[in-house]
Parts: C-alpha cells; structure tokens; sequence
C-alpha cells in the first residue's frame, strides 16, 4: 500500500468523522425546525417562561377575561380592568388586564404610562410605570427587566386606542412574599386601588 493512498484514506476518515460529529451537535442543540435554541434563550431571558399570558395570532397578550378582580377608572370613558394577578413558581407575580376605551371618541395612551426611565424608552410605549404596593410589609414593588433592561410588560403596542376598544397587557413584578394576598396597584391617569393575589 503506497504513502499516497494512505494519506488520502486518512484525509476521507477525518473528513466523514468531522461531518458526523457536526451532524451530530446541530441536531443536539436546535428543535428539528431549528429554533429550538432561540427559544431557550428568548424564554430564559423573559423571566417567567410558561407562565405568561398567550398571545394572539396578531402578537398581543390576551388576558383570561373571564373574572374581574378590580376596575380603575381613567380620563375620558378610559378603565382599567384587572383580570388576574398570578404568582409562579420562578418567584413572579404576574398582572394580567386591559385598558378599555369607553369613551365615543379615540384615546392616545400617555408617554407617561412608560415611565421616567431612560434605560426602558428603547422598548416603546410601555406599561413600565405600573407599580404593586404591600402595605402589610410596607414596600413597593416596580416592573421586572430583563437582561436586556427592556420592561417585563407589554410594550411597542399602538398608542391609539379606537372608541370602544381595549389594549391588552401583562407587567411581572417580583412576588411579595406568600403572607400577603392583596396588593395595591398605581397606574398613571387611574384611580388606585387593591387587588387579590392568587
């Protein structure tokens, strides 16, 4: 067997083996779709993975609308409707609602809404301003970032809300601890007031 032939026996091994091992690590890293990667890093760097509301085929959150736990009046036929505020097991609480306009005109949601923060203005109109007040253990509680800095709540929505529609959103805070079942909610442009914790 010559020198030559050994060689390029040896170069075709290498060249099967390497083909199979990077055959092997594509298949160990993504879904059979090859997004399963994405969204490992997109669920972990979100905060509360499973446990957040759906989503629509057009992108909103949608809340379970089938209870109410408080409504919040606004300016000009504005509410707020809380439908649910929801621990889970990462150490979340999650508030689920949506503003309904009720008036008979269009209603352009205020900057203010998105709060003061320089850092959240990159992510759009926001519900970043929204915060839970425990009186019991007297500490108030602000929106979660995530590793980016980007508000754990709905944002980049349109900020017009058509007469007779509603905008629906999610904010994740920081649970209070398991004592407290009721926490006030603060919201600019609504009234306050308390909500259950489930």
């Amino acid at each position: 067997m010559s020198t030559r032939y050994v060689r390029t026996t040896r170069r075709a091994g290498a060249a099967a083996l390497l083909a199979a091992a990077l055959t092997f690590t594509l298949a160990a890293c993504g879904g059979e779709d090859g997004t399963g990667g994405k969204d490992k890093a997109s669920s972990s760097s979100s905060g509360a993975g499973k446990d957040q509301p759906s989503k629509g085929s057009d992108g909103k959150t949608y809340p379970d609308t089938s209870k109410v736990l408080a409504t919040f009046k606004g300016e000009k036929g504005i509410e707020m409707v809380i439908h649910e505020a929801k621990r889970d097991s990462g150490g979340f609480l999650t508030v689920t609602g949506e503003v309904k306009n009720g008036g008979s005109d269009g209603y352009t949601t205020p900057v203010q809404w998105s709060g003061m923060e320089s850092d959240v203005a990159g992510a759009g109109p926001s519900f970043a301003a929204m915060t839970l007040t425990d009186s019991k253990e007297k500490k108030r509680y602000y929106v979660l970032r995530d590793t980016d800095n980007r508000p754990l709540t709905t944002s980049n929505y349109t900020s017009f809300i058509k007469a007779g529609e509603s905008l629906p959103f999610f904010a994740q805070f920081p649970a209070p601890p398991t004592s407290t079942t009721q926490v006030g909610v603060t919201f600019t442009g609504f009234a306050t007031g308390t909500i259950e914790i489930s």
